[in-house]
């Protein structure tokens, strides 16, 4: 059976779990390069509009392989790229909503940082505990969380490897919306389901100029968002959007 499991539960929506319930969903060379392979696949699909991530009702993802770790050298992790494999998602087009349940610790937390929004539940349990095991975040768990909650919290957080909970990632900004145990996932797919149904070019764009535009200067990132917005005024979803809207009746969004 395949430790990622790609579905479709509504129409313009994928669903891509982790499926490794007796390693906690924890992140081997298998699962990597099976979410590398769900996520490059659904960049290509014109039907698909936005994806949610998930684990189990349980847990999200532990965090990486402690055994693999063991015996891991330097010369491994060039040989592996796995670089490489975290870029299908980096650079996933289309919006990522992350549903957290229970564990989300070091590779399963920087896992839940590459999505576009995080759903937590309320005592889902987030952290970077990798100084604990001897080494450090090395799939962004420094730079992501000091670019979403600053550098204050974040030092404490990865220099203790202190945990915290879904309530607390959503209070410090990590995560975007704190939803009762359980319910992450519904929630997850109700943000897509609204997000499908949107015009697909104005959310690429919108998505590309946040991206971009984060670490830009505020003029450049500026000039950015200008040319996006004025770049969607070539398109027939536009059109429709402002017609439906003056003839107060729900557009149809085709992504052209």
């Amino acid at each position: 059976m395949s430790v990622v499991i790609v579905t479709r539960p509504v129409a313009g929506v994928a669903q891509v779990q982790i499926s490794r319930p007796e390693a906690l969903n924890a992140l081997n060379m298998e699962v990597r390069q099976g979410l590398a392979a769900a996520f490059d696949g659904l960049a290509q699909d014109e039907e698909i509009r936005a994806v949610v991530l998930t684990g189990s009702e349980t847990v999200f993802v532990a965090g990486a392989d402690i055994k693999v770790m063991l015996e891991t050298q330097p010369v491994d992790h060039l040989l592996r790229k796995l670089h490489v494999l975290w870029e299908s998602l980096t650079r996933f087009p289309k919006p990522v909503i992350a549903a957290v349940e229970g564990y989300a610790l070091g590779g399963g937390c920087e896992l839940a940082m590459h999505a576009d929004i995080i759903v937590a539940g309320e005592t889902a349990t987030f952290g970077q505990p990798e100084v604990k095991v001897g080494v450090m975040p090395g799939a962004g768990g420094t730079q992501r969380l000091l670019r979403a909650i600053g550098k204050y919290k974040t030092m404490l957080l990865v220099l203790t490897g202190e945990t915290f909970s879904g309530r607390a990632a959503f209070e410090m900004g990590l995560a975007s919306r704190v939803v009762p145990d359980g319910s992450a996932l519904a929630e997850a797919l109700k943000i897509a389901e609204r997000i499908a149904a949107m015009p697909p070019l104005a959310v690429a764009q919108i998505k590309e100029v946040v991206a971009a535009g984060e670490d830009a200067p505020l003029d450049t990132a500026l000039r950015l968002e200008r040319k996006a917005f004025q770049l969607l005024f070539d398109t027939a979803d536009q059109k429709e959007g402002a017609r439906a809207f003056l003839d107060k009746r729900k557009p149809h969004f085709t992504g052209r």
